[in-house]
């Protein structure tokens, strides 16, 4: 972001001493409000919370294992080993990661991963401290990698960190797994039968598998302009960041060379972004914590990949400059096997991959702006013959991004108004009545930056997480699901003096709506000066069948 970027290095914490509210973990706990909050941040603010709903746990007897326990400095990754618990059985009706950090003093917003036996079961980022220190917490389900965690395995953990004379910062985390026994009623969650990982670009799966997913955790980071993408204008405007293609991004997946999957990638706002930290203190933007993978259901390919050799799975980002670094793509891919046959057999049958629209319009003037449009569709459909009949499974994908970036000369006023839609239809049509399962996922980001008199730097920012899900079979919808993650904030602070003298102010807000046939969560909290100033809880209660 030009100017803006250079300022995030200017807006690391203030000085001094004090503690501003109780702890909090980054997932779910109710913060204690503020009676009145102060008149700017001082040294220390409450700890991150989020309006997310916690992982349900289903009562069952439970396990604990430690997985890892590192503090981060440089770029060493932490290396140890994993063994399967005691005493819960082998087969889990639930398995809970948890990571719990704590980091004081003077520290960047850094980006982490934990693998497993080479599965990458966690992607995250950090909250940026006070100098007297802060502690978060991150708790994700996992249970799909239970066939992992059945057998003893390496752990790799890494946090990437730079500490010296001006960052401070040491990122100290410990990662536990709490497995949930599969008892009485309670039965294992559908998890896949196999969870593998890529050699270098080749995959091989099992002879017999009826269902193959993809998922990529893919995030633009690194501290370079792909870091924010969605600000990147084409050649030719007068901006810091700029690619050939302007800022249209887009995350594919091929299998020997043909494109099987696209997606939007999400536009996570790490916690230095948009140039000002006290925008992300207390409440993280969504996802920066837990970073969410990107999911292709490859089953229209299982019949090519089960020939027993192996093929070529690679990930690409559309619009990124032919050899320019600053995405990461791990990839996992899960695997259903057909327990009923040996070798199952198939074709891909329909392969139509829409032209891919990407337009982007600079208009020059005092104000200069960038007006992009861009969108691709896929329908690719394979059959399997498997050991309950043939059953034809069909993947229909629509993305679709509009956006508007004005800027100024000097990027004083720098402003984005940008929409991400991705539309996904799964169809399985096999004996008895077509199963589908529809999502229907956006993405909004809304935010204004200027530097006005008095180096006062101000950021005003909408964010928004949103997505509609449910399966219908023969037309009748059987479960649903409705997500509306919204964030809002307003920080200024004064640039280009010594921290003391910053006189920041800000507040943020989030309410974290989740509605469906699994019930209902609804949550809202708010924050001024790095205090937690409301938390307040609508709905968490059970909501009636058939809604």
């Amino acid at each position: 972001m030009g100017m803006l970027l250079a300022l995030v290095l200017a807006a690391l914490p203030v000085t001094g001493a004090g503690r501003a509210g109780a702890a909090a973990p980054a997932t779910h706990r109710t913060g204690t409000p503020a009676a009145e909050p102060p008149p700017e941040f001082g040294s220390d603010w409450h700890d991150p919370v989020t309006a997310a709903p916690p992982v349900t746990a289903p009562g069952t007897r439970s396990c604990e294992v430690k997985v890892a326990h590192a503090q981060f400095r440089d770029f060493t990754p932490y290396k140890g080993a994993y063994t399967p618990p005691k005493g819960c059985g082998d087969r889990w009706s639930k398995v809970v990661l948890r990571l719990e950090g704590k980091v004081a003093g003077r520290q960047y917003d850094r980006l982490g991963h934990l693998r497993i036996g080479g599965v990458e079961i966690l992607r995250t980022s950090t909250p940026q401290p006070s100098p007297d220190g802060i502690t978060w917490s991150v708790e994700k389900d996992v249970t799909r990698y239970s066939e992992t965690l059945r057998g003893a395995q390496p752990v790799e953990m890494l946090i990437g960190n730079v500490v010296n004379e001006t960052y401070t910062g040491v990122i100290d985390v410990e990662a536990t797994l709490t497995f949930y026994a599969a008892e009485g009623r309670t039965r294992p969650a559908d998890t896949p039968d196999r969870v593998l990982t890529l050699d270098g670009e080749w995959l091989t799966t099992p002879r017999n598998s009826e269902r193959v997913v993809a998922e990529v955790y893919a995030t633009g980071s690194g501290g370079g302009c792909e870091e924010y993408w969605y600000l990147s204008v084409p050649d030719g405007a007068p901006y810091s960041c700029r690619t050939p293609d302007g800022p249209y991004r887009e995350v594919q997946i091929t299998v020997d060379g043909q494109l099987a999957g696209i997606a939007a990638p999400f536009p996570t706002v790490w916690t230095g972004g948009w140039s000002n930290p006290f925008l992300w203190y207390v409440i993280p933007g969504p996802r920066a914590l837990d970073v969410k993978p990107v999911q292709y259901d490859l089953t229209p390919f299982a019949g090519l990949l089960n020939d027993g050799r192996p093929h070529r799975v690679e990930v690409s980002v559309l619009g990124v400059p032919e050899g320019q670094a600053g995405w990461s793509t791990p990839v996992n891919v899960l695997v259903w096997q057909d327990r009923g046959s040996e070798v199952v057999t198939g074709a891909l049958t329909r392969h139509h991959n829409g032209v891919p629209a990407n337009a982007s319009t600079y208009t020059p003037g005092s104000e200069h702006r960038v007006d992009t449009r861009g969108g691709h569709r896929l329908t690719v459909s394979g059959r399997l013959n498997t050991s309950h009949g043939r059953v034809v499974t069909t993947v229909d994908r629509t993305l679709a991004h509009t956006s508007v970036h004005r800027w100024t000369d000097g990027e004083n006023l720098d402003a984005l108004k940008a929409t991400w839609t991705d539309r996904e239809r799964v169809t399985t049509d096999g004996r008895g009545p077509a199963t589908a399962v529809r999502a229907h996922r956006a993405y909004t980001m809304d935010g204004t930056t200027t530097l006005g008199a008095g180096d006062r730097l101000r950021t005003v920012l909408a964010l928004g997480d949103r997505a509609d899900t449910a399966v219908e079979r023969a037309g009748k919808r059987l479960s649903w699901s409705r997500l509306d993650d919204a964030y809002e904030g307003d920080a200024t602070y004064t640039t280009n003096v010594p921290r003391d003298q910053r006189h920041a102010v800000g507040t943020s807000s989030e309410r974290y709506r989740l509605y469906g046939t699994a019930g209902c969560h609804d949550r809202t909290v708010e924050t001024a000066q790095g205090t937690v100033t409301r938390d307040r809880l609508r709905c968490g209660r059970k909501l009636p069948a058939g809604m």
